[in-house]
């Protein structure tokens, strides 16, 4: 399946990101493989991902930065700005706006409450919400259909941002909102209320599934309603420090904390040059987009969740169970907080992408566990539309695809990827 980052990558326009658990240990670091040198024994080809890195900055993005593990061997490389005025220069370790790749640690978080038996899955989610989602919607719609996008509910983004409403016709749309919106706080259940009013997208548990921020905004409620503590409180105590992740946050405000680029939003070409949105308040989006990480602890997290050290193997399992969902015409296998992407002669991965304003994150991890890749890219939606609103052709497409194929398959155990 071909993943276009950014270009149709979770939030933003417009569908427009087993009990206490003793983190792992991390992998054993006595070899940090750097761009340039050579290990013919990690499968992993430092100068070749360094220069495919560097393709696409020259194709026009920014900066670049990403991490390639296999097995117990890690690769850490960047290439372009962080900062387009200044030219200073973007770093691997730098935290990024991770979009909906929040939607997985979510989903993390509701399966343990599964676990606890305080949650059902297939459940109506009128059980626990009876006001939230009341009449024959709470009856019908699932804490599954949430978390797999088929309740058919609509998106909220369109009325959260009215001027990219009619997306993607272009005449019709303009980045005011986008401005407006900058220090603005929203309520979780005016976003929500403005989703159930919509018209749906689809019958709940309906084939294919839709997918909407909307589901992942009311599985915030859900959490919050059931442990007695706020989803963001309870997900940073119960998976994130879990899991040992050191730079990954919901932001308490519009800005980000320690080192990270400007993230520039081009808007298929409407913003140009691409304005800088990284201080933004992320609260049209929390519980489904909010999240600041690094590329380590995204591979961290995927890491740990795959095998079996969040939630139980048999809530992993639940989690992998997929669905055909579409996000903008683009079909994804997609499970609870997951999506599947099968490369051939590469193996199956398992993983989540995620943009916000400005930023484009992806993060893919092979079923055995042993490859991984995490990569984040500071401008977003670089494609400018056709007169049907489909995004054009862009030289950083081709790059990127080039540099994700050398870091997920290149230089690989092909015999380990393919028995994957």
């Amino acid at each position: 399946m071909k993943i276009r980052l950014v270009t149709c990558a979770s939030v933003a326009v417009l569908s427009v990101g087993a009990g206490m658990v003793t983190a792992a240990p991390a992998p054993k670091r006595t070899e940090v493989v750097l761009a340039g040198s050579t290990s013919p024994l990690t499968g992993l080809a430092p100068a070749e991902l360094q220069s495919a890195l560097d393709e696409v900055h020259r194709a026009g993005m920014p900066g670049i930065h990403a991490e390639a593990r296999d097995a117990d061997h890690v690769w850490r490389g960047a290439s372009g700005v962080a900062d387009l005025r200044t030219g200073r220069p973007i770093r691997p370790d730098m935290r990024q706006r991770v979009g909906s790749i929040t939607k997985t640690f979510t989903a993390t978080a509701v399966l343990q409450q599964v676990e606890k038996g305080r949650i059902r899955l297939d459940a109506p989610i009128g059980r626990y919400l009876p006001k939230l989602v009341p009449g024959e919607r709470g009856k019908k719609i699932t804490v599954r259909m949430l978390l797999n996008h088929t309740s058919g509910l609509a998106e909220y983004i369109p009325y959260a941002f009215p001027s990219l409403a009619k997306y993607p016709s272009l005449p019709d749309i303009s980045p005011k909102s986008l401005d407006d919106n900058r220090y603005r706080r929203f309520r979780p259940t005016e976003l929500i209320e403005s989703g159930l009013r919509a018209p749906a997208v689809g019958k709940p548990g309906g084939s294919p599934g839709v997918y909407s921020n909307t589901n992942y905004m009311i599985l915030g409620e859900l959490l919050k309603q059931i442990t007695g503590t706020p989803a963001k409180e309870y997900i940073t105590r119960n998976v994130i420090q879990r899991a040992g992740l050191k730079h990954t946050e919901f932001p308490a405000g519009p800005r980000i904390k320690g080192p990270h680029p400007r993230m520039y939003e081009s808007m298929h070409g409407l913003i140009d040059p691409p304005r800088d949105y990284s201080v933004y308040d992320i609260s049209w989006v929390p519980t489904g987009a909010g999240l600041v990480s690094t590329m380590d602890d995204l591979n961290r997290f995927y890491r740990l969740l795959l095998g079996g050290k969040i939630i139980k193997r048999s809530s992993l399992a639940q989690m992998q169970r997929t669905v055909t969902v579409d996000r903008l015409g683009e079909k994804l296998d997609y499970g609870l907080g997951l999506f599947e992407v099968k490369i051939p002669g590469c193996g199956t991965f398992w993983g989540h992408d995620g943009s916000s304003w400005g930023a484009g994150t992806l993060s893919l991890t092979r079923a055995d566990g042993k490859r991984q890749m995490s990569v984040a890219v500071n401008l977003a939606r670089w494609n400018k539309l056709d007169s049907s609103g489909k995004p054009q052709h862009h030289p950083i497409d081709d790059a990127f695809s080039a540099f994700k194929q050398q870091a997920l398959c290149g230089n690989g155990d092909a015999q380990a990827a393919n028995a994957s």
